[in-house]
């Protein structure tokens, strides 16, 4: 990153969400004194035990212009005192399943492979879960005793830590499980869509759900969530990693009719275009 930043001189790098690699680039700009903008700045789950909160909140405190895609982000980013420009802009994921959803109808063929006519969207990466024999044992009871058939693509980390604990060939014949590999956006987005409920430990996801177009029910496998807007909002209900929790929400998810909101608490899809503008303002 260091030498990309050293060959092309940019005038503003933008970064995104919390992996290592969002970190790695801010950390390559900021010794480069290249200013930065985070774009998704302020996400805060406080659970240190996850590498992505660590990530997070360094990117942000290194940042010079700080996109806040809800007023709890921007508050958190006002409680630490942060140095670089607030601004409240709305999620991009909002923007970005807006722009797509109606492409991905048109182009994707995923439901030709979905042998079931209602079924379960799950995922599962990250490392505090799947690094965990105990969490994938959960997982897979859950899996064998869900209400409905389990749509499932799998992250390769994933794929490893169930060959590593001897489990995948046990999923793999489970007949009400169809394991997929990973998915491209479009195909996932129209999964989602087509989806009676969703069972995540992504935060993506828990953004994209409450998209027009989407608007489904997360069950958010974690102790903590930095999208605490989706839960206060009834989009998502965090239910840890115990089977029997799980089990219990997903059972009352699909059998009451709860009405989601129509509005999405992470902004009306024009986050993209008012970054643009705040960026043309600070350049020209």
């Amino acid at each position: 990153m260091d030498q990309l930043l050293g060959k092309i001189e940019p005038s503003l790098v933008l970064v995104e969400g919390y992996t290592n690699t969002v970190l790695a680039a801010a950390l390559a700009a900021n010794k480069r004194a290249i200013p930065i903008g985070q774009v998704e700045a302020g996400l805060r789950s406080f659970d240190l035990r996850m590498p992505e909160e660590h990530n997070r909140r360094l990117t942000d405190h290194i940042s010079n212009y700080l996109f806040a895609p809800t007023e709890r982000a921007k508050t958190n980013l006002l409680k630490e005192n942060v140095w670089g420009k607030i601004h409240l802009t709305g999620n991009t994921s909002i923007y970005a399943v807006i722009q797509h959803l109606t492409l991905a109808e048109k182009k994707s063929r995923i439901m030709d492979k979905i042998p079931f006519k209602t079924f379960v969207l799950a995922t599962a990466h990250r490392a505090e879960n799947v690094d965990d024999p105990a969490f994938l044992e959960s997982f897979m009871k859950v899996f064998s005793k869900s209400p409905l058939p389990i749509v499932y693509p799998m992250h390769p980390r994933t794929r490893k830590r169930l060959q590593q604990n001897k489990m995948l060939g046990q999923m793999e014949k489970m007949r009400n499980v169809l394991i997929l590999e990973p998915l491209g956006y479009l195909d996932f987005l129209v999964l989602m869509k087509n989806s009676s409920l969703l069972i995540t430990d992504s935060g993506g996801i828990q953004e994209e759900a409450t998209a027009p177009g989407i608007k489904k029910l997360v069950l958010v496998i974690r102790m903590s969530t930095e999208r605490q807007e989706a839960v206060e909002a009834g989009f998502a209900k965090l239910v840890g990693t115990d089977k029997n929790n799980i089990l219990a929400a997903m059972h009352e998810a699909l059998e009451s009719e709860q009405k989601l909101p129509s509005v999405s608490p992470f902004g009306d899809g024009t986050a993209a275009l008012k970054t643009v503008d705040l960026i043309k303002k600070e350049f020209t």
